[in-house]
């Protein structure tokens, strides 16, 4: 059972990204607001729930939420700043575009940065844990495979409309086959070769 919130009384904002162990696209991170009357039975971290219900549950958030945003970093970013701030970066785009602002920031995981004055408080495993978390996972998930599928369509060997990006056996054989895009990430070890070198 997912909890409403943190600090009763006070604007929690919940943070999450999605995309960061990925080998090719942007980390998209997503902030929301949820108002105090907010229920759903499915509610869950993005991971737990099926393509079906996450897109379900998008679309009851979008309606519902107080306010929501999405911040991206594309691969550009990662590559210069590394992925740990790209999410993090990310997640600060997200929460400069709220509607009130927050008084509280809810993250999951075990880092964050400051954002301005506003408190923050880290969870590990926190979309398993707060609703406003678990919402932000939902629309940094289903907006990053929207964007994963787009692309698909320039790059269909790689199989993005599958793997999203994520280091499939298949996504690195296509790598070493057919060579890096645009779209991938190049601090990241993308074959095999690279990750034997590695050990």
């Amino acid at each position: 059972m997912l909890l409403s919130c943190y600090t009763p009384g006070l604007i929690e904002a919940g943070c999450d990204e999605a995309g960061r162990g990925c080998l090719a696209g942007p980390v998209f991170s997503a902030a929301v607001i949820l108002p105090g009357s907010f229920a759903s039975t499915i509610l869950n971290d993005s991971k737990q729930l099926t393509e079906k219900q996450r897109y379900s549950l998008r679309e009851v958030i979008l309606k519902e939420a107080v306010a929501w945003a999405v911040g991206i970093c594309d691969q550009l970013e990662i590559d210069r700043i590394n992925i740990l701030n790209a999410s993090i970066l990310a997640m600060h785009k997200a929460l400069k575009q709220l509607k009130p602002k927050p008084q509280l920031i809810l993250v999951d995981g075990n880092r964050f940065k400051p954002f301005g004055n506003t408190p923050h408080a880290c969870f590990v495993k926190g979309d398993g844990r707060f609703m406003s978390i678990a919402a932000a996972s939902i629309l940094a998930k289903t907006f990053r495979d929207d964007y994963m599928l787009k692309i698909h369509g320039d790059f269909p060997e790689y199989g993005w409309d599958k793997n999203k990006g994520y280091p499939t056996e298949n996504h690195r054989k296509a790598i070493a086959r057919s060579g890096i895009t645009e779209h991938h990430r190049k601090t990241f070890r993308l074959t095999n070769t690279q990750l034997m070198l590695a050990l």
